[in-house]
């Protein structure tokens, strides 16, 4: 028997829930304040929170340094060219370990998400040759390959999950209607985990718009996403800490806007098959 929810434990419940939020989301909030500041008044202390001299001179100045429509660019490419080959990679792969296991499909799995507790500085020396030797150093295509390689384990693992919650008996039914694997693949099952494929895509392409590892030591202009962008302004003189804010301000802002009006699928695809 489920215990009643009172009003005054639902509203404890959402102030806690706003807390938490903000708690999270100040840090976010706080560097998009202090890009409007001047560099004198983004290291004043104390600090000021909403009373200072609102300025877009931080803006300004990044803009006059550096290409940001160029970084961004290559922030895109890079991104959703990882997260689509990523996906032409692992929904096959997922589909055989969810409908066709077999006896060490578990320890796959297992071995797979192991190589994520690798510490990507373990394996950049062999990798950075590997590029320098294939010409594929500051490239976008380097990029995308590197960033498909280390996030196909999270992709497939995804996809099994949800491809595992969907009724078998629908696969079948295909086949003895005379469906091939890759109508089935295509026209059954990829319709029918659409909530779970999207939430995969856009966890991916945040993961890939925010790698800075990978970027930083693989490229050097060429190919620079934003997170090179963003690098750019840390210099030996010391912390420019407005032009910083700005910078990461225009880094952050187009991936906050597609997770803010993505939120409900990426929600509803977190949440699918969790309730059957």
């Amino acid at each position: 028997m489920s215990r009643a929810v009172t009003p005054q434990r639902k509203f404890a419940v959402t102030l806690l829930a706003w807390a938490i939020g903000l708690l999270i989301f100040f840090p976010i909030l706080w560097t998009i304040i202090t890009s409007f500041k001047t560099e004198a008044e983004a290291i004043a202390s104390p600090p000021s929170f909403l009373f200072f001299n609102w300025t877009t001179e931080a803006y300004e100045a990044v803009n006059q340094r550096s290409d940001y429509l160029k970084h961004f660019m290559n922030s895109v490419i890079i991104s959703f060219g990882s997260t689509a080959l990523g996906l032409l990679i692992a929904i096959p792969a997922a589909w055989s370990m969810a409908f066709v296991p077999g006896r060490r499909t578990k320890d796959v799995l297992m071995w797979m998400l192991s190589t994520k507790m690798l510490p990507p500085v373990g394996v950049l020396i062999p990798i950075y040759l590997i590029f320098r030797d294939t010409g594929l150093l500051d490239s976008r295509i380097g990029l995308v390959i590197v960033l498909t390689l280390i996030n196909l384990p999270i992709i497939i693992w995804m996809l099994f999950t949800y491809f595992r919650e969907i009724p078998g008996e629908i696969l079948e039914a295909a086949r003895m209607d005379g469906a091939t694997l890759r109508e089935e693949i295509v026209y059954i099952l990829t319709p029918m985990a659409v909530p779970g494929i999207a939430s995969t895509l856009l966890l991916n392409v945040i993961l890939s718009w925010n790698e800075a590892f990978w970027t930083l030591n693989l490229t050097a202009a060429k190919a620079a996403p934003l997170t090179a962008f963003i690098a750019s302004f840390s210099s030996p003189e010391g912390l420019f800490y407005a032009k910083l804010s700005a910078a990461s301000t225009m880094a952050i802002a187009p991936i906050l806007i597609i997770g803010w009006f993505s939120q409900k699928q990426l929600v509803r695809g977190l949440t699918f098959g969790a309730v059957k």
